[in-house]
């Protein structure tokens, strides 16, 4: 069980680094969903989709660690707004892709400020 512990926790730490990088990097590609596209933008989202799916990837691998003693994160909101980005993926809609990227942010800010005080 400690092993396990310390497994999420070196997760979460990893994410953290991550986090702040792959926030910037989504409000980036949303400028360029909203009307700015460059030539590498689909290129872009794709390397920004990666790794927002392994940040997804850690929070359902510690869940149990990010939610202890009170609700950090919801999964079902944070899922259900992974599932829209999908969606507008498969559309191939920019404006829905910057919509849905939008929407996302505010949880991978959360994520990252729930990830830092459960570490801390």
């Amino acid at each position: 069980m400690e092993d396990n512990r310390a497994e999420q926790k070196e997760a979460l730490e990893v994410l953290v680094e991550f986090n702040d990088r792959v926030l910037k990097n989504m409000n980036i590609v949303v400028k360029e969903l909203s009307g700015e596209r460059l030539e590498d933008t689909n290129k872009f989202l794709k390397g920004i989709v990666d790794a927002m799916n392994w940040e997804i990837q850690v929070v359902n691998g510690t869940m149990e660690m990010l939610n202890e003693g009170k609700e950090r994160i919801n999964k079902e909101e944070f899922n259900t707004a992974a599932l829209r980005l999908g969606d507008a993926i498969r559309e191939n809609e920019d404006a829905a892709m910057a919509e849905a990227i939008k929407a996302l942010i505010p949880m991978f800010e959360n994520l990252g400020a729930a990830a830092r005080e459960v570490i801390a």
